[in-house]
């Protein structure tokens, strides 16, 4: 219901409506695929253990009291490589606390430290790799006040300790003081693994080796197994040993896939809105197309009998509306380079902004337009002269 008193006026409203729209459907196609690029980055970074083949399940009944056969009768289904049990599971660590010492630390600050109590076969279990010193005995006793401890921690106290800046290799040995005095002394150090946030680095960890009151117990199939068969076998045992409840497990790997379901459901949003907006897009440029192609009729005459190929023009009554996409595409980069850098600003582990995305996604909006208009291009280039031509 605009009314513009000149069609100059009315032209630039048009070809401005023109430009937002595939400019807004550019920053959404960007956008799409940066959430995409994201969400793989994070799937795709190392995480300090093998997540594939891993299942665990709670210590419900008897299961806690009597790991030890219910391991070994695990180990002979033929199917599972280890097992072992630990407080929390892999992916979700819930305790910790700050009142932890060692050696040159400065008491006035306070550092928030994970602690995890497992069995001695939790590295193993997990595919984690140490970095330095031993793993946990078998004899769970025997490391009763010994503690492993992750690279973030090591390193920590590598820079607190006298001798700065010291090789991994070297804070194993040094003691861990908790704040009601107790002391435990570094054994290991194991490489950083995701947990609880899988978007940040981690945090300091301790491990400790105490196998009672731990909730979890979380089973390695072999490689190449088959999984529909392994998990009946690990079901038999279960319920062997523990008859009164349900054998209810979960896979790891499909646990860490969760982690991502808010940056997946924006990622669809996304692209529906895109397609959407492509949509509405190339109906007003079609519109447009027909509207300027029946303005020019007679010029389109002329040209046909002067010589001008279809081809010829098809590129001329193309070539405006390419380049009012070519002007959105200056409109939308800087626009989704902005937002989608302060969308990444929220992750420390972050994709970085690819520059072949944006020329994607600019050809892509090239290319529809050019599809779009060619048709009533190339209608209004063959049309036979004489029909625009003649006179009443």
């Amino acid at each position: 219901g605009l009314r513009i008193k000149t069609n100059a006026g009315a032209g630039f409203v048009r070809k401005g409506l023109v430009v937002a729209q595939f400019a807004v459907s550019m920053v959404l196609m960007i956008g799409t695929g940066i959430v995409y690029q994201q969400v793989q980055h994070v799937k795709d970074r190392p995480l300090g253990y093998d997540r594939q083949n891993l299942i665990y399940l709670d210590l419900r009944g008897n299961l806690a009291d009597h790991f030890s056969a219910v391991k070994s009768d695990l180990l002979a289904t033929g199917v599972v490589e280890n097992a072992a049990t630990s407080n929390s599971t892999v992916l979700e660590l819930g305790s910790n606390g700050s009142g932890w010492a060692w050696p040159g630390k400065d008491p006035t600050r306070e550092v928030l430290i994970t602690q995890e109590g497992v069995s001695p076969e939790y590295l193993t279990t997990m595919g984690m790799q140490l970095r330095a010193g031993r793993d946990f005995y078998p004899n769970a006793a025997a490391d009763s006040n010994h503690v492993i401890i992750n690279e973030t921690l090591a390193q920590l106290i590598a820079r607190d300790g006298a001798a700065k800046n010291v090789a991994l290799d070297r804070v194993v040995g040094n003691l861990l003081t908790d704040d009601d005095g107790a002391q435990f002394n570094i054994v290991g150090v194991i490489k950083d693994f995701s947990y609880n946030n899988m978007y940040t680095n981690s945090i300091p960890l301790i491990l400790f080796c105490n196998p009672e009151g731990n909730g979890h117990l979380t089973v390695r199939f072999k490689p190449g197994v088959d999984l529909r068969t392994a998990l009946a076998k690990v079901a038999a045992v279960v319920k062997t040993n523990n008859p009164g409840y349900p054998f209810e497990y979960k896979f790891v790997d499909e646990e860490f896939d969760r982690y991502f379901r808010n940056e997946l459901l924006i990622g669809k949003l996304a692209a529906v809105f895109a397609l959407l907006a492509v949509f509405i897009s190339c109906l007003g440029l079609f519109g447009l197309a027909a509207y300027t192609a029946e303005r020019r009729t007679k010029e389109i005459g002329i040209r046909k009998v002067l010589g001008a190929s279809a081809l010829n023009l098809a590129g001329l009554l193309s070539k405006d509306f390419i380049r009012l996409v070519a002007i959105a595409c200056l409109v939308a980069f800087p626009v989704a380079w902005w937002a989608m850098g302060k969308w990444l600003e929220d992750y420390t582990y972050r994709t970085p902004l690819h520059w072949w995305l944006f020329g994607l996604a600019g050809g892509a909006a090239l290319l529809i337009a050019l599809l779009t208009v060619s048709f009533q291009a190339i209608k209004a280039a063959l049309t036979n002269p004489v029909k625009s031509l003649r006179t009443e």
